[in-house]
Parts: C-alpha cells; sequence; structure tokens
C-alpha cells in the first residue's frame, strides 16, 4: 500500500511503501445472543410452536437500533447498543419465566435480576468492535455499561413492583402505565444525584429542564424497548402467562355457573 499525493515541488509524489495484513473479522461475537435465543428454546418449556413469536418483539427493537429517530442527544450513539443489549436479556427473561419465579418476591427479583444482567452483558459484548487482537475498551465503553446496568436494574425492580401495585391481577393497560411510571421514577432518581453534583461542582444554578428532558427521553426509548415484549405477552396465551409468572399474577377464577332450576331437572 502506498500513499499518493502530488505536491508539485515540495517533495515525492510517492511515500514508502507499507504492507499491511488486512484479516476479515471474525463474526461469531456477534452470533452470541443469537445463539443463546436458540439454546433457550430448546429448552423442554419451550419446544412449542408459541415460543418462537418470541424473535417478533426481539426483531422490532433490533430494527429500532438500525433506524433510530432523531430524538437521542449527540454523541449518545452508545445507547443504541445498550437498547440492543437490553432486548437481548429481556428475550432471554421472557424463555426463562418459569424458572426465574419463586415463592417470594424477592427471590424472584434477584433471579430475574441475575439473568436479565447476564443475557444482557452478553449481548452488549457482542456489539463491540472485535475486529482487532488487541482489543481496547473506547471511551463509550464504561458509560454504556453504567447505563445499561441502570437499565437492568429498573427493569427488574418496574416489572417486580408492578405486579405488586396491581395486587397480583394480570391487567395490561394498567400495567403499562404503572411500568412506564416506574421506569421514569428509578432514571430520575439514578441521575438526579449526579447532576446535583455536577452543577454544584461547576458553580452554576440547577438548570432542572436540562436535567428532566433528557433523562424522560431515556425512560421512554426504555419503555419502548420493553413494550413490544409486553404486547407480545396481552396477544399470545404462551407468554401471557410467563409474564403472570414474573408479576406473581393471581390466576383467573374460573367463572361461576348459575344453578341449574329444578324444573329444568326433572325435565
Amino acid at each position: 500500500m502506498v500513499a499518493s499525493s502530488d505536491l508539485g515541488g515540495l517533495g515525492s509524489r510517492e511515500g514508502p511503501r507499507v504492507t499491511y495484513n488486512w484479516v476479515l473479522p471474525s463474526i461469531a461475537p456477534m452470533l452470541l445472543p443469537w445463539l443463546a435465543i436458540l439454546g433457550l428454546l430448546a429448552l423442554k418449556p419451550n419446544r412449542c410452536a408459541g415460543a418462537w413469536w418470541i424473535w417478533l418483539p426481539l426483531g422490532c427493537v433490533m430494527a429500532f437500533t438500525l433506524a433510530p429517530p432523531d430524538i437521542l442527544p449527540s454523541g449518545a450513539d452508545f445507547f443504541l447498543d445498550v437498547i440492543a443489549a437490553l432486548a437481548a436479556g429481556l428475550a432471554a427473561v421472557w424463555l426463562l419465566a418459569n424458572y426465574l419465579r419463586r415463592h417470594h418476591r424477592f427471590v424472584t427479583f434477584l433471579c430475574l435480576l441475575s439473568a436479565l444482567a447476564g443475557f444482557s452483558l452478553l449481548g452488549f459484548v457482542s456489539r463491540l468492535d472485535w475486529s482487532f487482537t488487541d482489543f481496547n475498551f473506547t471511551d463509550e465503553t464504561l458509560p454504556a455499561v453504567i447505563v445499561l446496568a441502570v437499565g437492568v436494574l429498573a427493569s427488574s425492580a418496574a416489572l417486580i413492583l408492578g405486579g405488586l401495585i396491581c395486587r397480583g391481577r394480570y391487567r395490561p393497560l394498567r400495567l403499562y402505565g404503572w411500568l412506564l411510571l416506574l421506569l421514569a421514577g428509578s432514571w430520575l432518581v439514578v441521575t438526579a444525584p449526579i447532576f446535583v453534583l455536577q452543577s454544584i461542582g461547576s458553580n452554576g444554578g440547577i438548570d432542572w429542564g436540562e436535567f428532566f428532558v433528557p433523562v424522560l427521553v431515556v425512560a421512554v426509548c426504555h419503555f419502548a424497548t420493553l413494550l413490544p415484549f409486553l404486547i407480545l405477552s396481552s396477544a399470545s396465551p404462551f407468554y401471557r402467562e410467563r409474564l403472570k409468572a414474573l408479576l406473581h399474577a393471581k390466576p383467573e377464577a374460573p367463572p361461576v355457573m348459575a344453578p341449574v332450576p329444578e324444573a329444568s331437572l326433572k325435565t
């Protein structure tokens, strides 16, 4: 490979020849989350046609990360990787719901948090640049990991608290509303102290508009990541039972049968 440029009388036209061996990047890391989902589909409780609908919400979120609307602030491109990683984690949780449910809500929360964190981290690592042997983390990696950790914690807490607030009854629209409020509240609680400390450290006034707008945008994007999986649970009886398991929803009471009149029995 030779660099060439016409410098006129200031020097030679071509620089020294440089040898560069280009190696095709491996696609194996990028396939890890997809292979993990396929492995979960092979579990005995998921060996049915209804379980394969999990690809629909996962594909919708991945499509969103490929063509995002212009609502993300500049310099926050890493947030798309966080959304994709969180979607992979949610898909795994939906497939593992029967295993994650425990008798006590707090133990269910811990199991949910562990599964969501593990599979989300796998999805995030698969989107990093592994094209070079001497892999180095970029400046955006640490903020992305922090945002992903907050998103995982907020998602787990919102699902458990949403089931508790709904008193163990599965009512989709009411649950959607509470989850949006709980996610927004989680992001506000986590980021408010950081924003206040930064404002005090810079000896400037606190502009709450600069705080609320970005945080609410992040919360809406977070809810938009969760929403396709919630809609799947509303439309699919298979995943509806999975979500009920995570929410500790009470089983629906059987319909009350009216007593048959005695006269009709004699006839």
